[in-house]
């Protein structure tokens, strides 16, 4: 059984605002929550002006209160970006207004470049601390004990449950040791994806939280009525990625007719790396290209990605793959 989630980056089209952004993700959370998607994440990103959820916290908020029951969350919080403590207020809180359906994932990345990382006030060596940050916001977020003398509120023995993310060999490790569910984000990094399932799986721990290991793979998948359509559509994300290795980010552009005639054969190779772990065409085309890489990586869950410039194509992507779910299960 293999379900499907949705991790959007609120991505911020060109010609559109952040404001604007926002009410669609919102209007998109409560399309997928009608199509029975598990989970909806939104991620942390700084200094981006195509992405719109840099307050990641506010922004699930702001999406649990437009849903009812679909799980809402962060794919995630970058945690050397901030406080364990603060972080378990957070989630404390919203846990309290949402009960039972709030996530944390937690990512070891700043998410963001380095002078932006500066403009946050945090050490740039932060990151080294990751592991013990994690016990630290586990902590406080569970039950209180003699002594403690700082407790999260809300927070303490909100039981959030937590998330190690990661797009290399270090999360796997670290999330099959405490025994957490682990994400993998092979959306835009999918080369030490299958190693990652391996070591994760080969060397997980029960935990308390979790009695069996849990993967969930990114994904990035475009579905429309024929597969030229969905190519024509895909152009969106391959010129993002393009961007990238020029250094450059912008909001999210337009499809165009001929990829070819806007990236080098040089930004070609390493875009289509980048991107390798996404499935675009019509219903049956991605639907034969899905199946096989689930039974390839034994995913648990799907966290699929489809960031277009068209809202209302987005929308219909995930209404084509809904239709799948079942034939996953």
């Amino acid at each position: 059984m293999t379900a499907f989630s949705v991790l959007d980056l609120v991505p911020v089209s060109e010609g559109k605002t952040p404001g604007d952004a926002l009410r669609q993700s919102l209007e998109l959370a409560q399309v997928c929550e009608s199509l029975g998607y598990q989970r909806y994440w939104v991620a942390e990103h700084h200094n981006m002006v195509g992405i719109a959820s840099a307050a990641t916290s506010v922004v699930v908020g702001y999406l649990a209160g437009g849903t009812t029951t679909m799980r809402i969350g962060a794919g995630g919080i970058m945690l050397p970006n901030h406080s364990p403590l603060v972080i378990a207020e957070q989630f404390g809180t919203l846990e309290s207004l949402y009960p039972g359906r709030i996530d944390l994932g937690l990512g070891r990345a700043p998410g963001t470049d380095q002078m932006t990382l500066r403009a946050l006030r945090r050490d740039p060596n932060a990151a080294e601390d990751f592991p013990n940050d994690v016990l630290e916001l586990q902590a406080f977020l569970g039950p209180l004990q003699p002594d403690q003398r700082i407790q999260a509120v809300p927070g303490t023995d909100c039981q959030v449950p937590l998330w190690i993310l990661g797009s290399s060999l270090y999360g796997s490790q670290l999330a099959a040791m405490l025994g957490l569910p682990y994400a993998f984000a092979s959306h835009f990094a999918p080369d030490a994806l299958m190693q990652a399932l391996h070591i994760y799986r080969d060397t997980f721990r029960p935990s308390q939280q979790l009695a069996k290991s849990h993967a969930m793979v990114g994904v990035n998948v475009v579905i429309a009525e024929t597969d030229h359509e969905a190519r024509y559509l895909f152009t969106t994300l391959q010129q993002r990625s393009t961007n990238m290795l020029r250094g450059k980010r912008g909001k999210l552009p337009p499809p165009i007719d001929d990829i070819e005639t806007y990236w080098t054969p040089a930004e070609k190779m390493q875009a289509s790396r980048m991107l390798a772990c996404s499935f675009v065409g019509s219903p049956d085309t991605v639907r034969h290209a899905l199946r096989g890489f689930v039974e390839q990586t034994g995913a648990d869950e799907l966290m699929v990605a489809c960031a277009l410039y068209d809202h209302g194509a987005r929308m219909n992507s995930y209404r084509h793959l809904a239709a799948m779910q079942a034939e996953f299960r």
